[in-house]
Protein backbone atom coordinates (compact mmCIF):
# COMPACT_ATOMS: atom_id res chain seq x y z
CA UNK A 1 0.00 0.00 0.00
CA UNK A 2 1.36 3.57 -0.40
CA UNK A 3 1.44 5.83 2.15
CA UNK A 4 1.09 9.44 1.46
CA UNK A 5 2.91 11.97 3.78
CA UNK A 6 1.86 15.63 4.12
CA UNK A 7 -1.65 17.09 5.79
CA UNK A 8 -5.04 17.56 4.58
CA UNK A 9 -4.75 21.45 4.45
CA UNK A 10 -1.75 21.43 1.77
CA UNK A 11 -2.60 22.24 -1.89
CA UNK A 12 -0.05 19.90 -3.42
CA UNK A 13 -0.85 17.07 -1.08
CA UNK A 14 -4.77 17.04 -1.78
CA UNK A 15 -3.61 17.50 -5.70
CA UNK A 16 -1.52 13.84 -4.99
CA UNK A 17 -4.15 12.94 -2.90
CA UNK A 18 -7.37 13.37 -5.39
CA UNK A 19 -5.31 11.11 -7.91
CA UNK A 20 -4.92 8.63 -5.83
CA UNK A 21 -8.60 8.28 -4.98
CA UNK A 22 -9.52 9.01 -8.73
CA UNK A 23 -7.48 5.89 -9.62
CA UNK A 24 -9.04 3.56 -6.94
CA UNK A 25 -5.51 2.88 -5.12
CA UNK A 26 -5.27 1.48 -1.77
CA UNK A 27 -3.07 4.79 0.12
CA UNK A 28 -2.69 5.60 3.68
CA UNK A 29 -2.24 9.16 4.78
CA UNK A 30 0.59 9.82 7.52
CA UNK A 31 0.74 13.16 8.65
CA UNK A 32 3.37 15.42 8.32
CA UNK A 33 3.75 18.94 7.99
CA UNK A 34 7.19 19.12 6.25
CA UNK A 35 8.99 18.15 9.30
CA UNK A 36 12.97 18.09 9.09
CA UNK A 37 13.91 15.70 11.54
CA UNK A 38 15.94 12.71 10.53
CA UNK A 39 13.44 9.99 9.60
CA UNK A 40 11.73 12.73 7.15
CA UNK A 41 14.56 13.38 5.37
CA UNK A 42 15.33 10.00 4.63
CA UNK A 43 12.32 9.87 2.95
CA UNK A 44 12.30 13.21 1.27
CA UNK A 45 15.71 14.79 1.07
CA UNK A 46 14.34 18.58 2.01
CA UNK A 47 11.27 17.54 3.86
CA UNK A 48 8.88 18.96 2.01
CA UNK A 49 5.77 17.31 1.47
CA UNK A 50 3.99 15.76 0.16
CA UNK A 51 5.95 12.47 -0.61
CA UNK A 52 4.73 8.83 -0.48
CA UNK A 53 6.73 5.52 0.27
CA UNK A 54 6.47 3.17 -1.74
CA UNK A 55 7.36 -0.76 -2.27
CA UNK A 56 10.32 -0.14 -3.93
CA UNK A 57 11.01 3.08 -1.83
CA UNK A 58 10.11 6.99 -1.43
CA UNK A 59 9.30 9.60 -3.95
CA UNK A 60 8.71 13.54 -3.45
CA UNK A 61 7.74 16.04 -5.37
CA UNK A 62 4.15 16.58 -6.53
CA UNK A 63 4.14 16.09 -9.68
CA UNK A 64 6.74 13.00 -10.32
CA UNK A 65 4.47 11.57 -7.42
CA UNK A 66 1.56 12.63 -10.38
CA UNK A 67 3.32 10.95 -13.38
CA UNK A 68 4.66 7.93 -11.64
CA UNK A 69 1.08 7.02 -10.83
CA UNK A 70 0.07 7.38 -14.21
CA UNK A 71 2.01 5.07 -15.28
CA UNK A 72 1.38 2.55 -12.36
CA UNK A 73 -1.94 2.50 -12.87
CA UNK A 74 -2.79 4.08 -16.46
CA UNK A 75 -6.76 3.19 -15.88
CA UNK A 76 -8.49 5.35 -15.32
CA UNK A 77 -6.37 7.32 -17.38
CA UNK A 78 -5.73 10.99 -16.62
CA UNK A 79 -4.20 11.65 -19.77
CA UNK A 80 -5.01 11.54 -23.19
CA UNK A 81 -3.69 8.72 -25.59
CA UNK A 82 -1.77 11.46 -27.91
CA UNK A 83 1.31 12.68 -26.66
CA UNK A 84 0.82 15.98 -27.90
CA UNK A 85 -2.15 16.39 -25.85
CA UNK A 86 -0.78 15.13 -22.78
CA UNK A 87 2.10 17.25 -23.48
CA UNK A 88 -0.32 20.04 -23.59
CA UNK A 89 -2.01 19.35 -20.32
CA UNK A 90 1.71 19.16 -18.55
CA UNK A 91 2.39 22.80 -19.86
CA UNK A 92 -0.69 24.11 -18.79
CA UNK A 93 -0.10 22.52 -15.07
CA UNK A 94 3.26 23.99 -15.42
CA UNK A 95 2.12 27.87 -16.15
CA UNK A 96 -0.42 26.88 -13.11
CA UNK A 97 2.15 26.08 -10.31
CA UNK A 98 5.60 26.99 -11.55
CA UNK A 99 4.33 30.54 -12.56
CA UNK A 100 0.97 31.43 -11.32
CA UNK A 101 0.89 29.82 -7.69
CA UNK A 102 4.77 30.15 -6.61
CA UNK A 103 4.24 33.89 -7.08
CA UNK A 104 0.83 34.12 -5.89
CA UNK A 105 2.38 32.52 -2.74
CA UNK A 106 4.20 35.55 -1.86
CA UNK A 107 1.22 37.05 -0.90
CA UNK A 108 0.10 34.43 1.51
CA UNK A 109 1.64 35.09 4.64
CA UNK A 110 -0.60 38.46 4.12
CA UNK A 111 -3.71 36.80 2.92
CA UNK A 112 -3.97 33.85 5.24
CA UNK A 113 -1.43 33.43 7.77
CA UNK A 114 -2.24 37.36 9.72
CA UNK A 115 1.71 38.74 8.84
CA UNK A 116 2.37 41.36 5.92
CA UNK A 117 3.95 42.15 3.22
CA UNK A 118 6.14 44.96 1.73
CA UNK A 119 4.68 47.51 -0.34
CA UNK A 120 7.26 47.06 -2.68
CA UNK A 121 6.66 43.14 -2.99
CA UNK A 122 2.69 43.62 -3.04
CA UNK A 123 3.74 45.85 -5.86
CA UNK A 124 6.40 43.34 -7.95
CA UNK A 125 4.10 40.79 -7.35
CA UNK A 126 1.13 42.22 -9.01
CA UNK A 127 2.22 43.07 -12.04
CA UNK A 128 3.69 39.54 -12.06
CA UNK A 129 0.89 37.62 -10.99
CA UNK A 130 -1.15 39.91 -13.93
CA UNK A 131 1.77 38.76 -16.30
CA UNK A 132 1.66 35.00 -15.81
CA UNK A 133 -2.41 34.40 -15.44
CA UNK A 134 -2.65 36.36 -19.04
CA UNK A 135 0.02 33.79 -20.05
CA UNK A 136 -2.04 31.04 -18.33
CA UNK A 137 -5.09 31.75 -19.56
CA UNK A 138 -3.70 31.30 -23.10
CA UNK A 139 -3.52 27.90 -22.17
CA UNK A 140 -6.41 26.75 -19.55
CA UNK A 141 -10.02 25.81 -21.67
CA UNK A 142 -12.29 25.49 -19.08
CA UNK A 143 -14.23 23.58 -21.49
CA UNK A 144 -15.78 22.60 -19.23
CA UNK A 145 -12.94 21.15 -17.81
CA UNK A 146 -9.37 22.69 -17.45
CA UNK A 147 -7.82 21.63 -20.32
CA UNK A 148 -11.19 20.41 -22.41
CA UNK A 149 -13.83 18.37 -22.37
CA UNK A 150 -11.92 15.54 -20.62
CA UNK A 151 -11.08 15.51 -16.54
CA UNK A 152 -7.21 15.12 -16.41
CA UNK A 153 -4.65 15.45 -13.81
CA UNK A 154 -4.76 19.15 -14.69
CA UNK A 155 -8.31 19.21 -12.84
CA UNK A 156 -6.49 17.50 -10.04
CA UNK A 157 -3.98 20.54 -10.04
CA UNK A 158 -6.48 23.08 -10.51
CA UNK A 159 -8.79 22.28 -7.96
CA UNK A 160 -6.85 23.03 -5.58
CA UNK A 161 -4.43 26.10 -7.11
CA UNK A 162 -6.86 28.27 -8.62
CA UNK A 163 -8.96 29.11 -5.27
CA UNK A 164 -6.34 30.30 -3.56
CA UNK A 165 -4.57 32.22 -6.04
CA UNK A 166 -8.26 34.11 -6.43
CA UNK A 167 -8.66 34.40 -2.47
CA UNK A 168 -5.14 35.61 -1.78
CA UNK A 169 -4.89 38.31 -4.73
CA UNK A 170 -9.00 39.45 -2.78
CA UNK A 171 -7.98 39.70 0.28
CA UNK A 172 -4.70 41.26 -0.37
CA UNK A 173 -5.50 43.70 -3.57
CA UNK A 174 -9.35 44.16 -2.95
CA UNK A 175 -9.85 42.51 -6.52
CA UNK A 176 -9.22 38.84 -7.78
CA UNK A 177 -6.98 39.01 -10.40
CA UNK A 178 -8.68 35.62 -11.72
CA UNK A 179 -11.77 36.86 -11.98
CA UNK A 180 -11.68 36.44 -15.59
CA UNK A 181 -12.15 33.02 -15.77
CA UNK A 182 -15.56 30.82 -14.47
CA UNK A 183 -13.76 29.25 -11.21
CA UNK A 184 -16.90 29.20 -9.66
CA UNK A 185 -18.87 26.91 -12.63
CA UNK A 186 -15.37 24.98 -12.49
CA UNK A 187 -15.48 24.19 -8.84
CA UNK A 188 -19.06 23.34 -8.99
CA UNK A 189 -18.46 21.21 -11.66
CA UNK A 190 -15.43 19.16 -9.98
CA UNK A 191 -17.19 19.10 -6.92
CA UNK A 192 -20.10 16.49 -8.10
CA UNK A 193 -17.17 13.90 -8.22
CA UNK A 194 -16.76 11.92 -4.86
CA UNK A 195 -13.25 11.95 -4.89
CA UNK A 196 -12.74 16.13 -4.82
CA UNK A 197 -15.76 15.65 -2.54
CA UNK A 198 -13.37 13.54 0.17
CA UNK A 199 -10.70 15.74 -0.38
CA UNK A 200 -12.81 18.80 0.62
CA UNK A 201 -14.38 17.35 3.34
CA UNK A 202 -10.62 16.18 4.66
CA UNK A 203 -9.68 19.34 4.30
CA UNK A 204 -12.52 21.23 6.00
CA UNK A 205 -12.23 18.75 8.86
CA UNK A 206 -8.25 19.52 9.15
CA UNK A 207 -9.30 22.93 9.37
CA UNK A 208 -12.13 23.11 11.90
CA UNK A 209 -11.26 24.25 15.42
CA UNK A 210 -9.89 21.62 17.74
Amino acid sequence: MIRLHGFAVSNYYNKVKLVLLEKGLAFEEVYNRASKDPATLELSPLGKIPFIETEHGPLSESQVIVDYLEELQPSPSLLPVDPWQRAKIRELVTYLETHVELTARRLYPQAFFGGSVSDHVLTQTRDDLIKVITAFGKLARFGPYLAGNQFSYADCAGLVHLPLVSMATKAVYGEDLMAAFPIRDYLKLLGERPSVQRVNADRKAALAPK
